[in-house]
């Protein structure tokens, strides 16, 4: 039986150990991210490439299921090759460090402002049936979200990281859910393969002209900041924090509305689809909002210096918007969004008919 001068030490050792967790899971998340960055880098690499339209390797011709004969791009097994064929397999990995770097800051960033809003968030848990109440609550949730990614954006983005856009879908934001959420295989982030950003997207691109302009990231970071200023670390922002916005308000929204209209709750794995909805619309929103991340992509790499931003690989664009529009009118507001059955444009058969 303990002793009344032993009793207050014990709180003490809980708050310490309640203290240190946090920072042992955010380093636990940074590792694992880094792990996982490291793993998809050769993914995230061709799909760059596609985005910014190079296309070294000749169509082949195919079929389709219903036998009509097509034009195939190469896929992502064919792209590889001719990578490894061209700069080794290390060259899978070109601009690898400023996304490990980014992955690290966009941990340690959403951990802390998330820390700090639920702090002073007061959780207002509603009744099943006030579906009001229900609305409001995810509303507020996704709007303090809504700054998480944010911020978060702002402090990756001269580095890279797209991975921040599935964790505002796939991570409990409420005190509450955190809480009394069971685990399941979307609690936590994954790292989409999406677009990259300014010192990676640069680094990557330099394959198409062959340039040695960005070799590693000091070297980017001076570079970047004597010839553009700091405004050139956040070339393509605006698009990039657009689609991010417009995917974790409809994704939330719209998992909002299947939940509470859509799924029965007579239905006895009510439970288990719920838990699921929002990570299948993560998917079905992620289509739509795309093109906002290919010209945040083709923003970074433009006028930049490297034959892949620079005629006639492409046109100078004045804005992003600019970029939107040209990308509209060929066709071309998706590319790079596929790595298998890439089938070739009728605008560029077209153009070389002619």
């Amino acid at each position: 039986m303990g002793t009344p001068e032993n009793l207050p030490a014990q709180p003490v050792g809980v708050e310490r150990d309640a203290a240190a967790a946090p920072v042992e899971m955010d380093v636990a998340v940074a590792l694992l991210g880094a792990g996982v960055t490291v793993v998809t880098h050769p993914l995230l690499y061709v799909k760059l490439l596609i985005q910014v339209g190079h296309e070294p390797l000749p169509p082949a011709e195919g079929t389709t299921m219903f036998g009509r004969r097509v034009l195939y791009l190469p896929g992502f097994f064919s792209y590889a090759r001719h990578i490894v064929s061209v700069d080794g397999k290390g060259g899978l990995f070109r601009g690898l460090s400023p996304r490990i770097v980014s992955s690290a800051i966009s941990t340690i960033v959403r951990s802390k402002v998330k820390h700090a809003i639920l702090q002073e968030q007061v959780e207002l848990v509603p009744s099943r049936g006030d579906s009001k109440s229900s609305l409001r609550k995810v509303v507020r949730e996704t709007s303090h979200e809504m700054i998480i990614q944010c911020l978060s954006r702002i402090a990756i983005h001269p580095f890279h990281d797209q991975q921040s856009k599935k964790k505002a879908t796939q991570e409990p934001f409420s005190l509450a859910e955190q809480q009394k959420r069971p685990e399941h295989p979307n609690s936590f982030s994954t790292i989409p393969f999406d677009g990259v950003t300014v010192m990676s997207v640069r680094c990557m691109a330099q394959f198409v002209g062959r340039e040695v302009k960005y070799r590693g990231l000091f070297s980017c970071i001076i570079r970047i900041f004597k010839e553009e200023g700091v405004a050139g670390f956040y070339v393509g922002v605006v698009p990039h924090m657009l689609g991010e916005i417009l995917f974790l308000w409809c994704c939330n929204l719209l998992a909002h509305f299947i939940n509470s209209y859509a799924v029965d709750e007579d239905f006895s794995q009510a439970s288990a689809v719920r838990s699921y909805t929002k990570f299948v619309m993560g998917i079905a929103v992620s289509v739509s909002t795309y093109p906002f991340l290919l010209v945040a992509d083709l923003m970074s790499v433009n006028n930049c210096g490297l034959a892949a931003g620079l005629p006639p690989h492409s046109p100078i664009f004045t804005s992003w918007l600019h970029c939107w529009n040209h990308l509209s009118q060929k066709g071309f507001l998706f590319r790079g969004s596929s790595f298998f059955f890439r089938r070739v444009p009728a605008s560029s058969m077209c153009t070389a008919e002619d």
